[in-house]
């Protein structure tokens, strides 16, 4: 992996890596000490503080929710002015639900030093609620 640390690289890498399966780069791709805030109400919903929690169980926590091999994710776009950058992409996946994701999300990062320190996301969480915790519903 190429080190970079322009803002807007080291979102569009993470997200390419995601995009990819390459464990590592995520990893990676986030300081230590990073925050991901997912708002709502749903049982993913709320600020994720560290790398480790980030990773392994926010963004891990979703892959026994998605049937393996189905994800996939497009970079749409993304906007940066200095150390913020605001990514859009779409996520598709089956899920062990029998219901297909398809969601366009938003997050605003802010990079330190190379990593991600913190995201914001924005999502359809009530497209979410219905084909990732269809549970909730009832």
């Amino acid at each position: 992996m190429t080190e970079t640390t322009d803002p807007r690289a080291v979102v569009i890498r993470y997200v390419e890596a995601v995009r990819d399966g390459d464990a590592a780069v995520v990893h990676g791709s986030f300081a230590e000490d990073a925050t991901w805030h997912y708002p709502g109400d749903l049982p993913i919903s709320k600020v994720w503080r560290g790398r480790e929690a980030i990773v392994d169980e926010f963004l891990g926590g979703m892959g026994p929710l998605l049937v393996p091999g189905t994800l996939e994710i497009e970079l749409v776009g993304t906007v940066a002015e200095g150390d913020r950058v605001v990514a859009e992409w779409t996520s598709k996946a089956q899920t062990v639900h029998g219901g297909t994701y398809d969601n366009r999300c938003v997050g605003i990062f802010k990079v330190r030093d190379g990593r991600i320190s913190s995201v914001v996301e924005y999502a359809d969480t009530r497209h979410v609620a219905a084909v990732l915790f269809p549970k909730l519903r009832a």
